[in-house]
């Protein structure tokens, strides 16, 4: 089934959700209905409330029909099954995105570099320090390790605006999938410079390190991302399989 059409049906039916047009609890219009509105095959329609499901705007309920279960969460939210860029994380939760680079700069991955990355020893890596801000309040130190020879040309401009973007349309790459490990550690020097400076009661930190590989199975990037502990929030929709 051509993946356009899918993709604008779960678009405009996740855009009504989150706009109160279907209200929390109640139902979709029926299956029949949106296949006239939308103008497509079961399937399709199916597909895009299969997506709908597993990022938790609906459930889907035998001889009833689909039931909206969206509630917005609170502050700003990551999805922890998704790979999304802060800037799309930050629009998708209606806010102001603004990366400032602390530190760009190059080097060659030495041995206790290499079992913190998983980079070989002797890579060459971009290693940026990223200063995330939401609204004007910062909130993210990125700490990025990015693969030389699978970025090629990345420059301090482009850090500032989306590495991302620079890979997938530039490049050409195809991001496929992350690895991430959540931990609380105690706050650094630089973490209390630019993230902690005017908040109190607080000695740790919410940190997200994450190895995310590209469709030629090569670990591209290596990202260990420190969050204010009070704006911290990932989000996921759970989905209990049959045992």
């Amino acid at each position: 089934m051509p993946k356009a059409i899918y993709e604008s049906i779960y678009k405009d039916l996740k855009q009504k959700i989150e706009a109160d047009v279907f209200a929390y609890q109640e139902l979709l219009p029926s299956e029949n209905t949106l296949i006239q509105t939308y103008n497509c095959s079961r399937n399709t329609l199916r597909r895009a409330v299969s997506r709908l499901v597993t990022d938790g705007y609906v459930q889907t309920m035998q001889g009833k029909g689909v039931r909206n279960i969206y509630r917005p969460v609170a502050q700003t939210a990551f999805t922890i099954g998704e790979i999304e860029t802060f800037r799309e994380s930050a629009a998708r939760n209606g806010h102001h995105a603004v990366t400032r680079v602390l530190l760009f700069t190059e080097f060659a991955i030495d041995q206790k570099q290499a079992q913190r990355t998983g980079f070989p020893v002797g890579a060459d890596v971009y290693y940026i320090q990223r200063l995330h801000y939401l609204d004007a309040m910062p909130l993210i130190l990125n700490h990025n390790y990015f693969l030389k020879e699978a970025a090629p040309g990345l420059t301090r401009e482009i850090a500032e605006h989306s590495i991302y973007e620079y890979l997938e349309h530039t490049l050409g790459m195809t991001i496929v999938n992350s690895k991430r490990i959540m931990t609380v550690e105690k706050m650094t020097q630089i973490d209390e410079k630019y993230l902690m400076a005017d908040v109190q009661d607080y000695n740790c930190m919410a940190v997200v390190s994450s190895q995310t590989y590209n469709s030629d199975g090569i670990c591209f990037e290596y990202t260990q991302s420190r969050h204010r502990p009070d704006y911290f929030r990932f989000y996921d929709n759970a989905v209990r399989k049959s045992v």
